[in-house]
């Protein structure tokens, strides 16, 4: 072979490089966008257009697709790092960030990585406000930590072209120290909890106790009442029938005398009931004085008083 094939070979093989260099120009400046993604697109260095899912054909050698963004929602992990609360207790706090683009020209140029800056600010934030909190509300104010984390990556988000949708905090990790110290707190919160509930308890049952008690003394003397009424009442109505039957004798008497021979039926009952005392007298062994003449029962019954109506 001599030395002019030789260059024809070479020219040939040159054209051939070319021509398969331009026809890939041609090739790559047609661009199928899937969905939910955007590529960004720099003519001759500049930004040109963002190219939404479909079909594009641009301009070969002069248009070149430098960004490609995914529009979809992110999850974005924060790495664990240590902060120190305001009681100089130093925690470890990691988290998750849910964000998405919305803007891809300025996710491609108003930062570098959007990514990266999220996560340092996020880390930032979480760092500032813990700051301002006591251990024990970190672990109550997860929320309201969420909260000002998003609150600052939104405000930042708008020159970044991202819209952050969540931050939500995984884990938040005192020292084995602390750790200890809780779980010691949460032990005798506990016991303190249980001793309260049993002297309620207790208590409880005392109360109920005296009521039933109470209770009990109170219908007792509301009974002991009621009986103590009904014997009054009773005997009330037995001395009224005494106080009836006395009268209604008395009167009877009364009539009784004031008939023929009525006084010496008085003076046969009276006598009666003398002798009768005398005589249970004499069986308790007490000492009777008896008249000198029993047999004058008229002066006896004078010496009473009986004889005076009879005088009369």
């Amino acid at each position: 072979m001599d030395f002019g094939q030789m260059t024809d070979y070479i020219t040939f093989g040159i054209w051939a490089i070319i021509f398969i260099f331009i026809i890939s120009k041609f090739f790559r400046s047609i661009r199928i966008v899937p969905t939910k993604v955007a590529y960004i697109v720099e003519r001759l260095g500049r930004y040109h257009k963002t190219l939404g899912p479909g079909f594009h054909a641009m301009l070969p050698f002069f248009d070149k697709v430098v960004f490609s963004h995914s529009l979809k929602e992110e999850t974005i992990d924060i790495p664990p790092q240590e902060c120190f609360t305001m009681d100089n207790v130093k925690v470890e706090v990691d988290g998750v960030m849910y964000l998405a683009v919305i803007d891809p020209e300025k996710a491609s140029y108003g930062i570098t990585d959007y990514k990266l800056a999220t996560i340092q600010l996020a880390q930032t934030t979480v760092r500032s406000v813990i700051g301002t909190l006591d251990l024990d509300r970190c672990f109550e104010e997860r929320d309201f930590i969420s909260s000002q984390v998003v609150q600052a990556l939104s405000e930042a988000g708008v020159a970044w072209g991202i819209k952050v949708y969540r931050y939500e905090i995984q884990n938040i990790v005192p020292p084995v120290s602390v750790k200890e110290a809780m779980e010691k707190q949460v032990s005798a919160e506990r016991e303190k909890r249980a001793v309260i509930s049993k002297s309620e308890g207790v208590k409880e049952s005392r109360i109920n106790r005296s009521e039933g008690i109470k209770m009990e003394l109170v219908n007792k003397s509301e009974g002991e009442k009621t009986r103590q009424i009904n014997e009054a009442e009773g005997k009330a109505q037995a001395i009224k029938s005494i106080a009836d039957a006395t009268a209604a004798s008395f009167e009877e008497v009364g009539k009784q005398i004031a008939e023929d021979r009525g006084l010496d039926s008085i003076r046969l009952l009276v006598s009666q009931k003398y002798l009768s005392q005398i005589g249970s007298l004499a069986k308790d062994g007490t000492s009777v004085i008896l008249p000198a003449d029993l047999t004058k029962m008229d002066e006896l019954l004078n010496s009473l008083g009986l004889d005076r109506g009879k005088k009369q």
